[in-house]
Order: C-alpha cells, then structure tokens, then sequence
C-alpha cells in the first residue's frame, strides 16, 4: 500500500473546528497501529499517519487519518459498577477505567464524574442515573457526544452544557437513562480552571 494521499474524506465546511486533545491524538495512534497489524496500512504509511496525528491541533485533522479505517469492535467492556453517593457524596476522577454500563444512585450526598482524564475505546457508555437529592455532575472533554434523551427530568432538571457538533474519532457516545431526581442533572465541559489544572498536571 502506498503513502496516504488526499483522497480521504475531509470534514464537513461548517463543522465546528474543535481542538484535539491528548486523549485523543493517543486514541487515534493507537487505531493506526492496530490497522498497520491488521494489514490494512504498511508501516511506512503507518509512519506518515502518526507524525500527522502527533502535530494535529484540531479533531477534524484526527477523523481525517482514520476515515477510511473501520471503526474498532470487541473493546472489553468490563464489570458493570454501582457508585452510591449516600450522604458525604462520591467523585470518580482521574485515569480510571470506565465500564460500558455504570449506575450512580446519587443519594444525598450527590456524585461527579469527571472523564477528562479517561482513555478508553468503549463506543458506547450507558450510565443510568438516580440523582434523587443530591444530583449528578458528569465531565467530558471537549468532543465526546452524550445523549439525554431517555432521561426523566423529573423536579431537578437535566441541563446539557456540552457543545454540539461532531463526535471526535475514538470517544465512546455517553448515553445517561434515568431520572433526574429533586437534585438534578447537568453535563457540561471541564471550566476555564480546570483545564489550566489539567494542562500543568500533562506538563509536570
């Protein structure tokens, strides 16, 4: 096979130009290695994809090096996991490993999940939600689609604050069911300050 031509698709003209992560830029290399031992790249292509994939500043250039790539199957999807908040709460954070099916019964506590430093090939993430009286806050990085369409508002309300637009390549689809509770729910993008903290704790 030769080296990678212009010939791949490119992105949609008003799709939202949305920067890449380092998440991201690692999701997508690991995709092209796999290809390359999948026999569906060589190795001096292999090459060609990585180096563009380390110097991507934006998720369209990302999608770009794996659109003619099928999408990864068979990711383990690990033992379902309860979290219950009770009454001092509960925050999942960090790098931990995240299962395709998560339930949170927020108590009174309440419960944050932060993705933002997750890795993980999962295409899909179910998290059912109990958020009763304490309610549920769940971050994702910019890119990661999540669906709120099968949950119950209920008296606290679902508030979406992620940004539309497309899926980046290698992020599962985090899709919360349930109900909403007295406390409600919000999904939203990590803040100005907790990007800063997470860019010095890269950098460290």
């Amino acid at each position: 096979m030769g080296a990678m031509t212009a010939s791949l698709p490119g992105p949609a003209p008003d799709s939202p130009a949305l920067r890449a992560s380092h998440a991201e830029r690692d999701a997508v290399i690991e995709r092209l290695q796999d290809a390359a031992v999948e026999g569906r790249i060589d190795f001096a292509e292999l090459d060609v994809r990585v180096e563009r994939a380390l110097g991507a500043k934006e998720q369209a250039e990302l999608a770009l090096l794996v659109a003619d790539l099928p999408p990864v199957a068979g990711a383990e999807p690990g033992e379902p996991v309860v979290l219950n908040g009770g009454m001092a709460g509960i925050v999942r954070k960090g790098a931990w490993t995240v299962p395709a099916s998560l339930t949170v019964n927020a108590g009174m506590g309440g419960a944050v999940l932060d993705f933002t430093r997750v890795t993980t090939r999962l295409p899909e993430v179910e998290i059912r939600v109990k958020a009763k009286m304490g309610g549920v806050v769940v971050v994702v990085p910019e890119g990661w689609a999540v669906d709120t369409d099968r949950m119950d508002p209920d008296m606290g309300g679902v508030r979406d604050r992620t940004a539309e637009g497309r899926r980046a390549p290698g992020t599962p689809l985090i899709r919360l069911v349930g109900s909403a509770g007295m406390g409600g729910v919000v999904v939203r993008h990590p803040s100005l300050r907790e990007r800063r903290k997470l860019r010095r704790e890269l950098e460290s």
